[in-house]
């Protein structure tokens, strides 16, 4: 099974930008995909960088990607997602407008904000170029097993989102500058100070959502630590890793040791919380009704 790093959901500045890529060149990981997926204002302040990082990152020897917006929505917009081809790398498509500017027989690969939830989906996308598809994280383990069955097919490598808060919604709104007073347009880039999204509680102080700029993200991260040997059993031939400002590479380790089987069950979100007493794990998109459960909760083992 092999690790992919996503793309970074947050505003991050372009120092800790390059390092955080740079980093990644000593990660066990297999595959990275760059750029920006959230907000195309935060682009300009590290794009010069993108191609020194798809460089350094190819020459350690991992598959890169390119990554397009969640939601396209400005004229500018609509030009940078037309520029990501001429970069010469795979591009990884999070909004379906993405393949009107590829190329006809240009391969591609499936992001996970992308709905694939069923056969016909996987199979549109496999005739239109798909060569990888990261499914969306709301699904539970049977439809991921019944799409990596038809994946099998159609020689389609699949993804499951591995670790990290999970992308719950795009919207045109910046929740970040409402939050601030400000309107989108005037944001002075109030999201650079949430380097991991900004915690939102319910009115009775209870851990809710996450906000980062105009995205909605769950509070608890995703583990995928206990349902591993499942996922590879269904088919699964990669996890995805969602960029953290803290302890990323770490994290990439102990993925990569649980993978190997060098970890057993249960240690790897053991470490996690380890270093942060306040992060809460979830699998329950995975694994059950309700997306925030988590089944290391009580010590259960699947």
């Amino acid at each position: 099974m092999e690790l992919t790093v996503g793309p970074a959901q947050f505003f991050w500045s372009a120092e800790t930008w390059s390092e955080f890529y740079t980093d990644l060149t000593q990660a066990p990981v297999d595959r990275v995909v760059v750029g920006e997926l959230v907000c195309s204002k935060r682009l300009p302040f590290y794009q010069d960088r993108i191609p020194e990082a798809l460089s350094r990152l190819a020459d350690a020897g991992k598959d890169v990607a390119l990554t397009s917006l969640a939601l396209v929505t400005l004229k500018r917009e609509r030009k940078l997602t037309a520029e990501l081809i001429e970069m010469g790398v795979t591009i990884e498509i999070n909004d379906l407008t993405t393949l009107a500017y590829l190329p006809k027989n240009t391969k591609f690969s499936v992001g996970p904000l992308v709905n694939v939830y069923n056969e016909g989906t996987l199979r549109w996308l496999a005739s239109c170029g798909a060569q990888r598809v990261c499914l969306p994280p709301e699904l539970p383990i049977a439809s991921v097993e019944a799409l990596a069955k038809v994946s099998a097919e159609l020689d389609l490598a699949v993804e499951v989102w591995g670790h990290g808060r999970l992308p719950l919604a795009i919207s045109g709104r910046c929740y970040h500058a409402r939050l601030h007073g400000r309107t989108k347009d005037n944001c002075q880039f109030a999201c650079e100070d949430d380097p991991d999204g900004l915690d939102v509680q319910t009115r009775d102080g209870r851990p809710f959502l996450a906000m980062n700029g105009v995205q909605t993200l769950s509070d608890t991260y995703a583990c995928t630590d206990h349902q591993i040997e499942k996922l590879r059993a269904a088919g699964v031939g990669a996890l995805r890793l969602s960029p953290q400002s803290r302890g990323f590479t770490q994290l990439c380790g102990l993925y990569r040791q649980r993978i190997d089987q060098n970890l057993a069950q249960g240690e790897l979100a053991r470490e996690v919380q380890s270093g942060d007493a306040n992060i809460r794990l979830s699998d329950g998109f995975l694994t059950g009704a309700c997306g925030a459960d988590w089944t290391g909760a009580d010590g259960q083992r699947s």
